[in-house]
């Protein structure tokens, strides 16, 4: 599905798996994504982890699919019984699943001999799926439509990523620069920052607190796809602050 504007692509990502939900393991599959989609010009627009439950992985893939122009998918490609996601992006496409004989090939030279029924349960892609290189360890991924299935575990997701990057189209990367104020609180940087960012509706300003030993204060970081436009903003919002009587204010590098 198109994202409505020319010149921004959409993805989304769906995390799969009861072990995120439990605590059980800590998800970094989320922020490898939006980094490497960030550097394509592709904005992460939406999140969502559920549980190893067929109907409500479906029921969001299908959800996600329809809104933004792509969906990466992790977790639950494993050898297991509660290993799903295969059988649930085939639902959702309304496709069967069968064993991909590529897949098959690569095992069966990994491990020699007759495969067992949970490695061939590796090996099942949707019917009009297309593999997704696996340059660690293990069965590839697939893609189907507008989805990219990939492994939860991190590392071989990583890898899976550079083979998904090439098939998705890219939109203009957006550019960050970060203004820094020092001694004052969000309540004083509030009202400027606020009228700033209402004059600006199509960019990103948002305010990040810190405190330590060095002291306190905001990084404001200004989003935009237009660089020139994106440094007019900065420096409206350095004289707005400036404005409000806020004086310890300096633009530092692009967060």
């Amino acid at each position: 599905m198109a994202s409505g504007s020319d010149d921004r692509v959409t993805c989304a990502v769906l995390i799969i798996g009861d072990e995120i939900l439990s605590g059980r393991t800590q998800d970094t599959n989320l922020r490898d994504i939006a980094r490497y989609l960030n550097v394509l010009g592709i904005d992460l627009a939406e999140a969502r982890t559920v549980p190893d439950v067929l109907g409500e992985i479906v029921e969001a893939l299908n959800a996600l699919r329809a809104r933004y122009d792509y969906v990466v998918t992790t977790g639950g490609i494993g050898p297991t019984h509660d290993d799903i996601t295969a059988d649930a992006v085939a639902a959702a496409f309304g496709v069967e699943l069968e064993e991909h004989p590529e897949i098959i090939a690569m095992m069966q030279a990994r491990w020699q001999g007759e495969l067992n029924a949970a490695r061939r349960r590796m090996a099942r892609v949707p019917v009009g799926g297309q593999l997704v290189k696996n340059p660690v360890q293990g069965p590839p991924g697939f893609t189907i439509g507008n989805v990219f299935t990939l492994a939860g575990v991190p590392t071989i997701m990583r890898g899976m990523l550079e083979d998904v990057g090439p098939r998705m189209r890219g939109g203009r990367p957006t550019v960050s620069r970060t203004v820094r104020v020092e001694g004052s609180g969000e309540g004083a940087i509030a009202a400027p920052l606020e009228a700033v960012a209402r004059a600006h509706p199509d960019m990103s300003l948002g305010s990040y607190p810190f405190f330590g030993a060095e002291g306190y204060g905001s990084n404001l970081v200004v989003r935009s796809r237009d660089p020139g436009a994106l440094a007019g903003v900065v420096d409206e919002l350095i004289a707005a602050l400036k404005g409000a009587g806020i004086e310890n204010v300096r633009e530092v590098d692009a967060a």
